[in-house]
């Protein structure tokens, strides 16, 4: 098992798949864990591109007690990761609140981040702004919060039933739970950034290829904040998964796999 030693002695877990100077990093969803990957891990490992994935600070294998778990922290564990394996170009796979994390860190990384693929990812915004229509509103991330607190074991059950728009089976949603309930309950604190999150300036600042994926019937993330990406990016291209949820590399997956290793292709 590798670790990424970071602050205070803590550390961050990682898989690394190949070889090679140039890689994709896939950056999970909130309070999940790299194992969300594996519906594509092995399309990815068979195109011959280098596969490298963490868990979250806070989630998965990684330490659970960092001080600090925080979007702008996940993005800078990504920073380190990409700089000790020394990759000189890499395409960053966010999905969820780790698209959000994708965007800060292809900032950072500025000219080695050859492109940005944004899986029904929660940016520019994940809730409405004054002048942005679209996402959650405050009162329903509060209410949230509040539930998850209240009673984290149910609530993440009810969440894991909803990650997909299509038919699944009970041990795929059992699988999902298991990925929420290994994180700590001190990964409510990364959610609760989704709040005052506003990246359509980082956005706007980005020079490189964007693909964001919709889940035409995402319950999680608004599909109206993921299709707004090309409005703040000349460079970003939109595409629609109609039959797909929250998690369109479960629901239509041979599709989600084809459109990746497309973009990982022309970026790499």
């Amino acid at each position: 098992m590798a670790y990424l030693e970071r602050e205070s002695g803590k550390s961050v877990y990682y898989e690394d798949y190949g070889s090679g100077n140039s890689a994709i990093l896939l950056i999970h969803g909130w309070g999940m864990s790299l194992r969300a990957w594996d519906y594509s891990l092995d399309a990815l490992i068979e195109s011959g591109v280098r596969v490298v994935a963490l868990d979250h600070r806070g989630c998965g294998n990684s330490d659970k007690d960092f001080a600090d778990l925080g979007i702008k922290a996940i993005a800078a564990d990504v920073v380190a990761l990409v700089e000790h394996l020394k990759l000189e170009r890499v395409v960053l796979n966010g999905w969820s609140l780790g698209g959000a994390v994708a965007v800060e860190a292809a900032a950072t990384l500025s000219g080695r981040c050859a492109g940005l693929f944004l899986t029904c990812a929660a940016t520019p915004a994940y809730l409405q702004k004054s002048d942005f229509p679209f996402g959650g509103t405050e009162q329903a991330l509060a209410d949230t919060l509040a539930a998850m607190s209240a009673d984290r074991v149910n609530f993440l059950a009810a969440l894991s039933q909803g990650v997909c728009a299509t038919e699944v089976s009970d041990d795929v949603v059992r699988w999902m739970w298991a990925m929420f309930l290994t994180a700590s309950p001190q990964a409510a604190k990364s959610l609760a950034e989704l709040g005052p999150l506003d990246q359509r300036a980082t956005l706007s600042s980005l020079k490189v290829p964007i693909l964001s994926l919709v889940g035409a019937r995402d319950q999680v993330v608004d599909p109206q904040v993921c299709r707004s990406v090309s409005d703040y990016n000349p460079g970003a291209s939109v595409v629609e998964f109609e039959n797909s949820g929250h998690a369109p590399f479960i629901d239509e997956a041979a599709r989600y796999n084809k459109e990746l290793i497309g973009f990982l292709q022309s970026c790499l």
